[in-house]
C-alpha cells in the first residue's frame, strides 16, 4: 500500500520529463512546419504573379491577376454580388452544411455501431445501404427540390446524403477494428453491455469515426456549391453561378476560395475535436 504513491511519483515524474524533453522537439517541428507552410503560400503567390501580371502567359480571360482577383473581393466584400455581401453568402453556406453535416452524424454514427456491433442487424440493414450507397449525392437534388421545393431544406437533405455514407462506412469499419481480445477481457472481468461499448467499443473507434467524419464535411462542402448552383437565392454555389453567367473569372476565384478556407477552417474544427477526445493518439 505505501509503495503506491511512490510508484505513482516516479511514473509521474517519468511522464514529465518525458514531456519536457518533447515539448522543445513538438514546437521546433511546429515552427519547422509553419515556416514552409509560409513559404509554399508565398512561392504560389509569386507564381500567380509571374504567370499572369508580369508575363501574361494566363489571359485573364482564363484565371484573373492578382490585382483583379483583389477587385472581385473588394466588390463583394463591401457593394455585394449575386444578392448579398460575402460574409452573408459564406454564413448562409456554412449553416447548410453544418446543419447537413450534424444530421448525417446523428443518424450515420449510430446507424454503423449499430451494424458494426451486431451481425444480426447488419444483416438486416446492410443490403439497402448497399443499394443506397453508389447513388451520387448529386442525383438526389431533381428529387429533394420535388419533395422540399427550392429552400434550405433541400439542400439540406442533399448535404445530409453526401455526408451520412462516409459516417456509417467509418464507423462500422471503426467498431470492427477494435482488437476483440479487449472486448473478451473486459466482458470476463463483468462489463454489461453498455460499459462495454462507452468504454472499450467507441473510444477504440474513435479514430476511424473522425476519419469517416472529416471525409463528409469535404463531401458535405462539395454537395453544397453543386446543390447551390441550381435555384439558390444565396450562397457561395449563388455567387458562382451568377459570376459564371456573367463571365466574371475573378469573383468565381473568390467564390472558389472562400469555399476552400471554409472547408479548411470547418476542417480543422474537427481535428480539435478529435485531439481532445482522443488525447492518447497526440
Amino acid at each position: 500500500m505505501h509503495g503506491l504513491p511512490a510508484a505513482q511519483a516516479v511514473s509521474d515524474g517519468a511522464g514529465r520529463s518525458a514531456a519536457g524533453r518533447n515539448g522543445p522537439r513538438l514546437l521546433v517541428a511546429g515552427s519547422r512546419r509553419f515556416r514552409i507552410g509560409i513559404a509554399s503560400l508565398a512561392g504560389t503567390l509569386a507564381l500567380w504573379w509571374l504567370l499572369t501580371s508580369l508575363t501574361g502567359l494566363i489571359g485573364p480571360h482564363r484565371f484573373p491577376a492578382p490585382a483583379e482577383f483583389w477587385a472581385a473581393f473588394v466588390q463583394i466584400a463591401v457593394d455585394g454580388y449575386a444578392g448579398g455581401t460575402l460574409l452573408t453568402q459564406a454564413w448562409h453556406s456554412t449553416r447548410l452544411v453544418i446543419m447537413g453535416f450534424l444530421v448525417a452524424i446523428a443518424t450515420g454514427v449510430p446507424l454503423g455501431l449499430v451494424m458494426g456491433i451486431s451481425h444480426r442487424a447488419e444483416a438486416l440493414l446492410n443490403p439497402a445501404f448497399l443499394l443506397v450507397r453508389p447513388i451520387p449525392p448529386l442525383a438526389w437534388i431533381p428529387l429533394a427540390i420535388v419533395w422540399l421545393g427550392l429552400g434550405d431544406a433541400a439542400k439540406i437533405l442533399v448535404i445530409w446524403f453526401a455526408a451520412f455514407v462516409p459516417s456509417v462506412i467509418n464507423t462500422w469499419t471503426g467498431v470492427r477494428s477494435v482488437d476483440r481480445t479487449l472486448i473478451e477481457a473486459a466482458r470476463v472481468h463483468g462489463a454489461s453491455e453498455l460499459r462495454l461499448l462507452r468504454e472499450v467499443v467507441i473510444p477504440g473507434s474513435l479514430p476511424m469515426m473522425f476519419t469517416g467524419l472529416r471525409l463528409s464535411l469535404q463531401a458535405s462542402w462539395t454537395t453544397l456549391v453543386a446543390a447551390e448552383l441550381v435555384g439558390a437565392f444565396f450562397g457561395l454555389g449563388r455567387v458562382l453561378d451568377a459570376a459564371y453567367r456573367d463571365i466574371n473569372p475573378p469573383m468565381i476565384a473568390v467564390a472558389m476560395l472562400a469555399v476552400g478556407v471554409l472547408g479548411a477552417l470547418t476542417t480543422r474544427l474537427v481535428a480539435v475535436a478529435e485531439r481532445r477526445l482522443t488525447p492518447w493518439r497526440s
